[in-house]
């Protein structure tokens, strides 16, 4: 809500503009008249909606006196296209339409104002007051600054009818006899006792056509809004911490509201949605905020979206780009109906530093760089990771371009993680300031051409021998015969030297689904990383040859002593 108000008085020359100001602040019509009266602040403790209101006047040129229809005339051509005459996407500043000198003119002149009124959302209402005999004074102001606080435009359509800024139904009401005035007046508007939609609407259109726009506003701004009918930025991305080497998820409340979001939408009880379903699911969005692309990162079941990979979508969300996960959240009116802000739906884990030191995690969603030259099967290997064989995509349908991320769940030791490919692109391995930070890092080369595997022997080099995240050699292509010999060391001689896992053959070609042992191996990998390393550790062969040098010793002293023994004993 704004803290502050300020009020433009515009009109032409002689109606009364300075008038009317000196007669609110004196309580009197004064005797003398300056061209303009200085600005004015109302102060808050003595306005009905305890904001500060400043009051500015405005004088025109000197000018002839018009009758009532040519005032009316330029209202409509002059005074509201300059108010707002370039704002026709954004609010619209209120109008509050005066009749001043009233006191000259026998009647009203309201109606003749009216088609005005029906033609512009803008203007507030209408007054007719007097400066000369005070009437309406206080009244005027007030409505000016009621209709800034609490404008009627954003939130009622007179051709309509309704309210277009909230769609969710109202708690139950307190009170029976508002329930009964829906009950009269609207069919189904109460249903268990509470306000259903349709009763929710006709309610805050009753108190808007009453002129009580504060009860309306209350509501949106209780639930977010700001004066432009817009999710305000703190109700959207409320404070979050996340200290370098943390990673965010989904904790069990998020898991909980957005398998509720899920159940509520899929309307035919089938457990995914469909496309009018993930639509209707969209449609409380300003714009769609999943593409195309996501029937291509999660697992999906002929077009439709099942939970699991409607979850895996989630997971993806949060861990890449949280403050949209929170944006998310509150658009789908986390912090109203779980009463509670929306971060609390996310979970901080400890610095990765930490797991490292401690050797275990109690992170449940990993992160997987595959990485390789370009042509070496990356984006293939993605799509076996959600069950997708080579060249599964219906050939009726128009090329898309493969996703970047692929996610999917694995189970390491009994516990389901999520596991989260992503493809480096080829042209992005050249870049010295690449983000090359993972819990397990898949590069792939292509077994028939040795220049993929140097090349993936060089991003090691460059990215990962000198760090701590495990690394696995994939040899892509495996159904295919191997084409010439690698210069140099062999992948397996490469991977033996620098104490790495010996590469693994894979394949996503064949009619069947490809295989998942090789993603279960790269999510153990990631959640037990000391163990990976320690296994191929240097000092663990140091250590081997001098325990098979000191059991040798050993062997050696009891044979003597037991020679020894038998020799006495002779």
């Amino acid at each position: 809500m704004r803290r502050d108000v300020r009020i433009l008085l515009l009109g032409e020359a002689q109606v009364g503009k300075t008038s009317l100001i000196l007669s609110l602040v004196g309580e009197e019509f004064p005797e003398e008249v300056p061209p303009r009266a200085e600005e004015i602040t109302i102060p808050a403790d003595v306005t009905p909606e305890k904001v500060p209101t400043h009051i500015v006047d405005y004088s025109e040129a000197e000018q002839t006196d018009e009758e009532l229809q040519d005032e009316i005339h330029k209202i409509r051509t002059k005074w509201i296209p300059l108010v707002n005459g370039g704002t026709e996407k954004g609010p619209r500043v209120p109008i509050i339409l005066v009749g001043n000198k009233s006191d000259l003119r026998p009647g009203s002149s309201v109606e003749a104002v009216l088609p005005i009124m029906n033609q512009f959302p803008e203007i507030e209402t209408c007054v007719e007051c007097s400066a000369k005999n005070l009437r309406n004074i206080s009244e005027l102001f007030y409505y000016a600054q009621k209709a800034v606080l609490h404008p009627t435009a954003p939130l009622y359509d007179p051709e309509a009818k309704q309210k277009a800024c909230f769609g969710h139904p109202l708690a139950p009401q307190a009170l029976e006899d508002v329930k009964m005035v829906v009950r009269k007046n609207v069919a189904g508007g109460v249903r268990d006792d509470r306000l259903t939609l349709d009763g929710f609407l006709f309610l805050n259109t009753l108190f808007i056509q009453r002129g009580r726009h504060e009860t309306t506003w209350t509501i949106l701004r209780r639930f977010g809004y700001s004066d432009a009918l817009e999710l305000t930025a703190d109700y959207l991305y409320p404070p979050l911490h996340v200290p370098p080497g943390c990673s965010t998820e989904l904790n069990h409340l998020g898991h909980q509201f957005v398998q509720r979001v899920f159940e509520k939408h899929d309307q035919d009880r089938d457990g995914a949605l469909s496309p009018a379903e993930l639509q209707s699911l969209f449609s409380v969005f300003p714009a769609a905020p999943w593409g195309p692309e996501l029937l291509g990162t999660v697992r999906s079941e002929a077009g439709r979206l099942p939970l699991h990979g409607y979850l895996c979508q989630w997971t993806l969300l949060t861990y890449l780009d949280v403050q949209r996960c929170l944006g998310h959240l509150g658009y789908l009116g986390y912090p109203t109906l779980c009463e509670d802000s929306q971060a609390q739906a996310i979970t901080v884990t400890r610095e990765k530093r930490l797991d490292q030191e401690k050797g275990q995690t109690q992170r449940s969603v990993l992160m997987c760089k595959v990485l390789g030259a370009r042509g070496v099967g990356k984006s293939a290997f993605l799509q076996a990771f959600l069950g997708h064989r080579l060249g599964h995509q219906d050939a009726r349908e128009p090329p898309v371009e493969p996703p970047s991320y692929a996610v999917n769940t694995v189970q390491v030791n009994g516990q389901e993680k999520y596991l989260i490919l992503c493809e480096v692109g080829a042209d992005s391995l050249l870049d010295a300031s690449l983000d090359a930070a993972c819990d397990v890092a898949c590069l792939m080369f292509d077994g028939r051409d040795p220049e993929s595997f140097s090349y993936c022997a060089g991003v090691y080099k460059r990215h990962y021998m000198d760090g701590q995240t495990p690394c696995l050699f994939l040899c892509s292509k495996a159904d295919l015969p191997t084409g010439a010999t690698t210069r140099g060391l062999s992948p397996a001689e490469f991977c033996r030297r620098h104490r790495l896992p010996t590469p693994i053959p894979f394949s996503c070609a064949g009619l069947d689904e490809p295989s998942t042992a090789i993603f279960t191996r790269l999510a153990t990998m990631a959640a037990f990383p000391h163990l990976a390393r320690a296994e191929l550790r240097p000092t663990s062969f140091w250590l081997r040859g001098i325990l098979g040098l000191v059991g040798a010793a050993v062997a050696a002293v009891l044979s003597f002593s037991l020679y020894r023994v038998l020799v006495k004993s002779r």
